[in-house]
């Protein structure tokens, strides 16, 4: 099957040159050539070679399409029907300008992925994110395209990287802004009086008492909402597996719907509540704590603190999930581990100053 020729160079050396064939029917299917200088490197590889093309499917595995890496990503992207989320699109688009993904795909190694890994100057909670979305490439690949991606190769990647520290699960957070830290943020808000102005009070109050997250609040309208029943229709709702289409109808707390009325106008009672974009209320807020000196409190630990008070008020794991949109009340289980009792908010002189308690109270009364 394979054979060296020698051949002088015009420099005088010599390079060993490896040819293998392979014949079916007295018809060349499959030939390649390799170069060596020295004949016992040559020979050693025309061995190995030969015993790696003589293992069953091997031939069909060289006619398969072996694509880049970085061919691969674009491919997953072109023909995912789903929405890719930001942060997935982002690591696939990093990944695909990296000198690794532009080899090809059956040439990486789960060795490659580990050292890819260990080069990331990321935390290990990201690298698993990066990790995980690699996979998702390898996952489809093959079966799908025929490309020779084993998944076997990015899976062992990721044991590997398990067993030495360089990933890690995201640590769920528990940070809750105190009253204090809102008192200095409405405060600081209030002092905004553009008419033209995000209106962060209210919404840092909606984000609270609706436990949304801060996509979602940009998303609802006032058509999404069931005001005789307290409930709202939230579109698209994060969920692991489904990126569009996943609307839930959930219920709002007196406090909640007590917002959405406050913003709704005579001349306003249609299109979005809040109709801002999600980048600018993160940055407003972000800016605000550092402006206050608030450390480490970010908008989605306003939704934590929502969830976690109603536990606090009694209520339980089905009722919270019909508030929260939670599908598997597991999810909920570590937001029972409470401290206190009560409503954290019952004396929050805000909810008066805003409104809020005033139409929370008038819409309690006229439901009952």
């Amino acid at each position: 099957m394979g054979s060296i020729i020698k051949r002088k160079r015009a420099d005088g050396s010599v390079a060993h040159l490896v040819r293998i064939r392979i014949q079916q029917d007295g018809a060349i299917v499959h030939a390649e050539t390799e170069t060596f200088d020295r004949e016992q490197a040559a020979k050693l590889w025309m061995k190995n070679r030969e015993a790696e093309l003589s293992k069953p499917g091997a031939l069909e595995k060289l006619k398969a399409p072996d694509p880049t890496f970085a061919e691969a990503i674009q491919k997953y992207v072109d023909e995912s029907r789903k929405a890719i989320g930001t942060t997935k699109a982002q690591v696939l688009t990093t990944v695909g300008k990296t000198s690794l993904a532009k080899r090809r795909g059956s040439t990486i190694t789960s060795a490659d992925w580990v050292q890819f890994a260990k080069d990331l100057d990321v935390q290990p909670q990201t690298v698993a994110n990066y990790l995980s979305h690699i996979a998702a490439v390898y996952q489809l690949a093959r079966p799908a395209w025929g490309y020779q991606l084993d998944p076997q190769v990015i899976n062992d990647a990721r044991k590997v990287c398990k067993s030495l520290g360089l990933t890690t699960r995201s640590r769920q957070r528990d940070r809750r802004p105190t009253l204090q830290e809102l008192d200095k943020l409405m405060e600081y808000f209030g002092r905004v009086k553009r008419k033209d102005a995000t209106p962060m009070q209210l919404i840092i109050c909606y984000a609270i008492f609706s436990t949304r997250r801060q996509e979602e609040i940009t998303r609802q309208t006032f058509e999404d909402l069931d005001e005789s029943h307290s409930e709202i229709w939230v579109r698209d709702m994060k969920h692991p597996g489904e990126k569009e289409g996943n609307d839930v109808r959930c219920h709002l707390v007196p406090e909640a719907l007590a917002v959405i009325v406050n913003r709704r106008t005579s001349a306003e009672q249609t299109g979005r509540i809040f109709s801002y974009y999600s980048g600018t209320i993160s940055k407003l807020f972000t800016d605000a704590c550092t402006m206050l000196g608030i450390e480490d409190l970010h908008f989605h630990d306003l939704r934590h603190d929502g969830i976690s008070r109603l536990f606090e008020m009694g209520w339980n794991i089905p009722n919270v999930a019909g508030v929260s949109g939670h599908r598997s009340w597991a999810s909920l289980r570590r937001y029972t581990h409470i401290r206190q009792r009560g409503d954290k908010y019952a004396n929050w002189p805000w909810l008066e100053r805003l409104g809020i308690r005033r139409t929370a109270a008038d819409a309690t009364a006229s439901s009952t």
